[in-house]
């Protein structure tokens, strides 16, 4: 199978195309021909080993210290149920589905496993593998830390960062939710954040969004420049600051807040499941959530991918497309749609 592989840390350029062995399938797992991955932050992260200060050797546990330990990167897929596990009874081979394969990642190669505890998902009847994958990444990790803080209706969110993969997801599901919500992000995004569902936009370039007066009943911080000492007096009496981004003190120094102050103050998202995902998928057939993509991408521009993704100024989702070795009739339609227009 074609895979993006990189063997060494740094940047775009260390990501390249090679062939590899297909997964080899265990009694629980379920083997994928992917359509689609998303090149996300964990992508931007684990190949660059950028992340917030105090967490290199934390990062390291997970994504190698010397050279990367999951050389396939790829957080996400979407794609047709390829093979499974002696012991999977709830998906056979022609399921179109989508998938969160988290820390051993592998989404950006033509196969790929979902791994026992990985949350999949019947991809959802209305949208393509494209903008399905969407759904993953940012859906399942804005629903994970919204649920901690038990959204009521007419509750007042702000989301910093509401223009990315995890922010665009964030507004639609306050929004969803019944709350009033607030986004942060640049002026020449206020349009897609406001369509997303947020009553307000606060365009970071012009305003420091912590200098208002406005109260908040949850703060959702997807960019780490909100910690709990910047942000404290815009947060309602049992408020909640959800950290989605956050550095090594910020982290050690959330639950220690949480008990002195009353206010809900986390870091961790917590498990995807299933159940969470499904649930996205739902509203996604419904009409109640959009997908997001900025850029499509072709395997083989991979490179160019992650050269985009480290601008830090994509909106929402960057999605990259891949083929099997037999595409499925609506991706080979749905290409052949994009090369025409």
């Amino acid at each position: 199978m074609r895979a993006a592989v990189y063997r060494r840390f740094g940047g775009p350029d260390t990501v390249r195309v090679e062939e590899l062995p297909r997964p080899s399938v265990g009694p629980d797992d379920v083997l994928i021909r992917v359509h689609a991955s998303t090149v996300s932050a964990a992508d931007h992260r684990a190949r660059s080993r950028e992340v917030p200060r105090g967490l290199g050797l934390l990062a390291a546990a997970g994504i190698g210290l010397f050279r990367p330990k999951h050389p396939v990167l790829g957080f996400d897929a979407a794609g047709v149920v390829e093979t499974v596990g002696s012991n999977v009874t709830e998906f056979r081979a022609g399921d179109e589905v989508i998938a969160m394969l988290g820390g051993h990642f592998g989404g950006h190669a033509e196969y790929a496993l979902v791994r026992p505890g990985d949350a999949i998902a019947r991809k959802p009847a209305t949208m393509t593998f494209e903008d399905a994958v969407t759904l993953v990444f940012g859906g399942l990790t804005a629903r994970c830390f919204l649920q901690q803080a038990r959204l009521a209706p007419g509750a007042a969110v702000l989301v910093n960062g509401a223009s990315g993969a995890v922010g665009t997801a964030a507004v639609q599901l306050a929004a969803h939710a019944g709350a009033h919500v607030t986004g942060v992000c640049s002026g020449a995004n206020r349009e897609l954040v406001t369509s997303l569902g947020a009553d307000r936009v606060i365009d970071y370039t012009i305003e420091d969004f912590t200098a208002e007066p406005a109260g908040y009943d949850v703060i959702v911080d997807c960019v780490g420049n909100a910690p709990f000492e910047r942000v404290r007096h815009l947060l309602e009496p049992g408020g909640a600051l959800l950290l989605v981004i956050t550095d090594l003190r910020g982290l050690l120094l959330a639950p220690v807040r949480r008990r002195r102050t009353g206010h809900l103050v986390t870091a961790d998202v917590g498990t995807p499941t299933a159940e969470d995902l499904a649930f996205l998928v739902d509203l996604a057939e419904a009409g109640a959530y959009r997908a997001v993509r900025d850029r499509t991408y072709d395997l083989a521009d991979i490179t160019e991918a992650h050269r985009y993704v480290d601008t830090g100024r994509k909106r929402g989702n960057v999605v990259l497309r891949l083929t099997g070795e037999q595409p499925a009739p609506e991706a080979t339609a749905q290409q052949t749609e994009e090369a025409s227009s």
